[in-house]
């Protein structure tokens, strides 16, 4: 596998027909443009939205855009665990051949999750752990499964305390954020060691997006911080980061690619990760930090109340195709 990829695009996705994808956050930003390159490539593809309304309006654009694709809308709130177990309970496709984590928040005012966690931490981190585990069962299902976690390139800076994850002692909306995002790639490296252990087929790989214009400083919970707030945010969106599209690609990479690795890091490779195509990147403490990574797993288990079924007996024994 070549550690560069300067010839790939989003055309270079071969033909996806027939795979089962979720996509969480699929009604804007990176995730909606994920989900409608892999609906437009064959996929049968979930948009895993936490408001109904605005993700039939994604659905309804990708069906404008590309009649005939096969695409479905599904509630999911990664900020309340009862609606991440009621989507895995509800889910009645048998497999599912590609989990991507992708929903998340940003430097947000500080809130809690319906379970009490802060919200960033709980969202990010905790909402997605808890998702992946309770569909472990159907991944395992699929003959090549794959979960791609989208991180940050900002979690290199992440100053990471396993006594302060939910913002016990305090609370900083930057250092927080950046936290759960290290959390994030502890989490992808962490299920690749723990899958291989098991000698189980699936491919956990972590992404960041680089410097992109979405709506997640501006929408949400921040869409509060008022006019001027959002005018030079929005400007400096404009100026400083790049289209959607280009920020997708290191997940649709992660996602497509034939021959990528367990527990690979995709990030663009320009300098300091902010832009540029994608490539792999091993040379990340987090990577190494097993120990860190571990402890983190184990907590998560606590809070959450999931433990992961890492074994090929927990696969459903019932398959669908499309």
């Amino acid at each position: 596998m070549p550690n560069a990829s300067r010839t790939w695009t989003p055309d270079s996705i071969p033909d996806q027909s027939g795979r089962l994808v979720v996509v969480t956050g699929a009604n804007s930003g990176i995730g909606q443009v994920t989900a409608q390159a892999l609906a437009r490539r064959g996929a049968h593809v979930v948009l895993a939205c936490r408001s109904p309304q605005r993700g039939q309006a994604a659905l309804d654009r990708l069906l404008a855009q590309a009649p005939g694709v096969h695409a479905e809308v599904r509630l999911l709130d990664l900020a309340d665990l009862a609606s991440v177990r009621a989507f895995a309970d509800g889910w009645d496709h048998g497999r599912l051949d590609l989990l991507v984590n992708n929903a998340g928040v940003a430097i947000v005012p500080f809130a809690r999750t319906a379970d009490g966690f802060e919200s960033q931490f709980g969202i990010n981190h905790l909402g997605t752990f808890a998702l992946t585990g309770l569909m472990m069962p159907h991944l395992l299902a699929s003959p090549d499964p794959r979960v791609v976690t989208v991180s940050s390139e900002g979690q290199r800076f992440a100053r990471f305390d396993l006594d302060n994850l939910s913002a016990e002692r305090r609370y900083h909306a930057m250092f927080t954020y950046l936290q759960s995002k290290r959390a994030n790639l502890y989490f992808a490296t962490e299920l690749q060691r723990r899958a291989d252990a098991a000698g189980l087929r699936l491919r956990s790989t972590a992404v960041a997006p680089g410097l992109t214009r979405t709506n997640v400083l501006t929408g949400g919970a921040n869409g509060n911080r008022g006019r001027l707030y959002g005018a030079l945010t929005r400007l400096l969106l404009r100026v400083a980061f790049r289209p959607t599209p280009e920020g997708a690609k290191t997940s649709l990479y992660a996602a497509t690619v034939p021959d990528i690795p367990g527990g690979a890091y995709v990030v663009p490779g320009g300098p300091l990760q902010l832009r540029g195509e994608p490539v792999l990147r091993n040379r990340e403490r987090a990577i190494r930090d097993t120990a860190t990574a571990r402890r983190l797993w184990e907590l998560s288990e606590e809070l959450t109340g999931v433990s992961f079924r890492l074994s090929g007996d927990a696969a459903c024994p019932t398959q669908e195709s499309y």
